[in-house]
């Protein structure tokens, strides 16, 4: 019998499961990508916990695996119903709350500890906030972000529409939701997820990483809408339909960076400024840029992680359903 333990979070109403137990061989987290999504005893303990019963259509998680080298704390293959992804802003909150949480890397009760993490993309860094010897916030320095392509034209089964293209970790198109008529409210979310599903995949080959093909590929559609200003800066609501129509509840944190790249280009959001991004369910992250770099900015996506339970998942050799289902 098949048997996994897991550890479950949210970040910002996204789930984030955690497994520590599954060893896949490489030389690099992206190597071991690789790996895993060829081969099909890996791959059988994804679709075991991101499939029905035991997850669902919107399920998220990783398995924990070695850094690259000995500067990382650990690495993890980011995880969801249609395969592994290139980036998870919400899963690195997650991954350093989890992290000073269970003790695995050694936190000052009162101040900030780094917890340095290998993804496909490259190393991130989640910089956890402990109060009275509680996590209070993590905010995650992640890879370079940066301006792919503005003004793509796409048709749409709600006419036509512009997307701007923009890489945090991954590529995400950025549209407008009031240009194709919606709004990024829960009453829209079906169709959200329709044009989002269409935009995404009518722009998916154009999306080529400069310098590792493994990163190329359209990630998801984003769609915004514009609520003016706050204090610090720019405030705006979004949704991300990634995958292949999977709805991240949380404002998305490789998708905060995407956008803090756009907004940063179009001189949007000025040194110091924060952008308040809040989710279809009215969860926020804070969005900065902290440096220019590699063409591109550095970005700091601040959120909070929850540890929502525990759990040992298996699968029963005489179940005819084997490893699950998904129903959208």
């Amino acid at each position: 019998m098949l048997s996994v333990d897991v550890v479950d979070y949210h970040t910002g109403g996204e789930p984030f499961r955690i497994v520590s137990s599954v060893e896949v061989p490489g030389a690099s987290v992206l190597s071991r990508r690789e790996f895993a999504q060829t081969s099909a005893d890996v791959d059988r303990v994804r679709q075991l916990l991101v499939n029905e019963p035991r997850g669902h259509a919107d399920m998220y998680g990783g398995f924990v695996v070695p850094g690259d080298d000995s500067a990382a704390h650990f690495g993890v293959l980011f995880w969801h119903k249609d395969g592994y992804s290139t980036a998870c802003g919400h899963g690195t909150i997650a991954l350093g709350a989890w992290a000073v949480e269970t003790g695995l890397v050694a936190a000052s009760p009162d101040g900030v500890t780094d917890v340095v993490i290998d993804v496909p993309s490259g190393r991130v860094v989640a910089r956890v906030t402990c109060s009275g010897g509680v996590v209070s916030s993590v905010a995650f320095r992640n890879v370079p972000s940066y301006v792919f392509a503005r003004g793509l034209a796409v048709s749409t089964s709600r006419g036509e529409t512009v997307a701007d293209v923009s890489f945090g970790g991954a590529f995400y198109a950025s549209v407008a939701a009031s240009s194709v008529g919606l709004s990024v409210t829960p009453d829209c979310y079906a169709d959200l997820i329709a044009v989002g599903r269409e935009i995404k995949w009518a722009l998916d080959s154009q999306a080529v990483h400069p310098t590792d093909p493994r990163l190329s590929g359209m990630y998801g559609t984003i769609f915004y809408d514009d609520l003016g200003s706050w204090d610090s800066g720019p405030r705006q609501r979004n949704v991300a339909i990634f995958a292949d129509g999977e709805v991240d509840r949380s404002p998305c944190g490789s998708g905060t960076s995407a956008r803090l790249a756009l907004l940063y280009d179009e001189g949007r959001l000025a040194d110091g400024q924060v952008l308040r991004h809040e989710s279809i369910v009215g969860s926020t992250f804070l969005g900065r840029v902290v440096a220019e770099a590699d063409g591109g900015v550095i970005t700091e996506v601040e959120g909070a992680a929850y540890r929502t339970g525990t759990a040992t998942f298996s699968l029963d050799p005489r179940d005819p359903l084997g490893t699950g289902f998904t129903l959208r």
